[in-house]
């Protein structure tokens, strides 16, 4: 089994101010977002891929579609995008202002989500468990940071983040690689 855990491209355009979008937020991918997808498609142009699965949300669709136009993405629920409660759709300074950037560093480093936001941590670590023991062959997976780092919790390492247009690997329950940029 290899499964390549590909971060959808970006939402926002160059200079539009970043803010926390997750579960609620449906957003199309900005133009460089396409291009990280095409970016990706190159490097992965001569995998075959067998299937390919995504979040519910428009941006990972839109990823997979570039990345893999010849398969039908099939909507995997527990790769969705976590719900950032309160922060949801908020400027990453209001968010830091709320919690604070020791609860939000709790977060990126150990997966321990700040108040209000919606996660269920054992249910993801779950599902991620499952589709590596039940998946063959080579499986596209594209989602978000939050579902993807769940992956990793899965297999009892750190939590990491993976930027946006970047992928992660896992051949056969190892982890060969993480958040890098073609």
């Amino acid at each position: 089994m290899r499964a390549i855990i590909v971060r959808h491209g970006n939402t926002f355009a160059e200079g539009e101010p970043v803010s926390r979008i997750g579960a609620r937020t449906d957003l199309p991918l900005a133009a460089s977002g396409r291009a990280q997808a095409e970016a990706l498609a190159l490097h992965f142009a001569d995998t075959k891929i067998d299937r390919c699965l995504v979040s519910p949300l428009r941006r990972t669709r839109e990823t997979a579609a570039i990345l893999a136009p010849h398969l039908p993405p099939e909507t995997a629920a527990w790769l969705r995008e976590i719900d950032h409660g309160p922060d949801e759709g908020m400027i990453e300074q209001a968010v830091v202002a709320r919690i604070g950037a020791e609860t939000l560093a709790r977060w990126t480093e150990a997966a321990l989500p700040p108040p209000g936001w919606i996660v269920d941590a054992p249910a993801r670590i779950a599902a991620w468990r499952a589709f590596f023991s039940e998946a063959s062959g080579t499986v596209l997976l594209v989602t978000s940071n939050g579902a993807a780092q769940f992956a990793r919790l899965a297999l009892e390492l750190s939590p990491a983040r993976l930027r946006t247009g970047a992928y992660g690997e896992i051949i056969g329950g190892n982890l060969t690689a993480w958040d890098v940029r073609p």
